[in-house]
């Protein structure tokens, strides 16, 4: 008793109790904007880190041997799910950390929950590009599946931590009434564009199109993941110019050559948009990545 007293003075010495003491659960996300809820929601219960930067295509990350001690040494491993991360079950055999496996306690598929859109009716062949088996895996991007991907984050970190659910709960329902009054608002700017349609690099809009109510149907890539071809830019050209089409959408770490020479031919903008926090400096949390993605749609498809 006398040494558990000895311990504990010594700890309000430095401004501890023994709850700050506590360590917090160590969890690694693939991506920032998944890193970036889980930081939301576990609060300083959390100590979080990702793998993929968000300056690059995350289907395309070589996990350095610094990421696999972070997986080797995690509590919760946090991932998207689907096929979005063809690098995620390398690195998880390399980390060899159990608990983080594949239907362990401490492993999250964001994606459980979530509708997903585009769902191939049958397996797709090589030949059509890098087709998602499991459908679009891009679904974070619509707000509506941000409030379920913290509602699943929140459910799992009370299950690995349950001394602190009640805390988790709180900065979910703060979290979900922040980003409910952002849709209210949202939809309230959509509507003046409601109905357009725009054309991207890549197809990874569907979620935020569903949810904004304009079409993104028609990609500089002819199939997904191979690079544009003169005849298919062509034909994409003839499409724009006989639906009016006026903007042409791309992350900022596609390349913008093509897009820019579509433009400067169909006289139409290239809207820059960012699929994952810290893209940008401007989007530096989920709400603000989503933000500056609806006023860049909203600004870009009225003209």
């Amino acid at each position: 008793m006398r040494i558990f007293l000895s311990i504990l003075s010594l700890l309000m010495c430095f401004g501890l109790t023994p709850a700050h003491a506590e360590r917090p659960l160590r969890v690694v996300a693939t991506l920032s904007t998944f890193a970036d809820l889980v930081k939301i929601i576990g609060g300083d219960y959390v100590e979080v880190s990702y793998i993929a930067s968000p300056k690059f295509n995350p289907h395309f990350i070589e996990p350095k041997p610094s990421d696999v001690m972070k997986v080797k040494k995690a509590d919760l491993f946090v991932h998207a799910g689907l096929d979005l991360e063809v690098w995620r079950d390398p690195l998880l055999s390399a980390a060899g950390n159990l608990k983080v496996m594949s239907g362990a306690e401490g492993e999250l598929d964001l994606s459980r929950g979530i509708r997903l859109l585009e769902v191939p009716a049958q397996m797709p062949s090589r030949a059509e590009g890098d087709i998602h088996i499991y459908g679009n895996p891009h679904y974070w991007l619509s707000p509506e599946n941000g409030k379920q991907m913290a509602k699943t984050i929140a459910e799992k970190l009370s299950v690995i931590n349950p001394d602190h659910s009640d805390i988790y709960q709180q900065n979910l329902n703060d979290f979900l009434k922040r980003l409910d009054q952002m849709i209210a608002d949202w939809k309230k700017q959509a509507e003046i564009i409601r109905g357009r349609e725009a054309v991207a690099y890549h197809n990874e809009w569907v979620y935020l199109a569903d949810f904004l109510g304009i079409g993104v149907s028609h990609f500089l890539e002819p199939n997904p993941g191979i690079p544009p071809t003169p005849k298919h830019i062509k034909g994409i050209e003839q499409y724009m110019l006989g639906k009016g089409i006026k903007a042409i959408v791309l992350t900022t770490f596609e390349p913008a050559r093509a897009a820019e020479a579509v433009a400067s031919r169909t006289n139409t903008s290239v809207l820059p948009l960012c699929q994952n926090v810290g893209e940008i400096p401007e989007t530096g949390d989920y709400i603000a990545m989503m933000e500056y993605n609806i006023h860049q749609l909203t600004k870009g498809l009225q003209t």
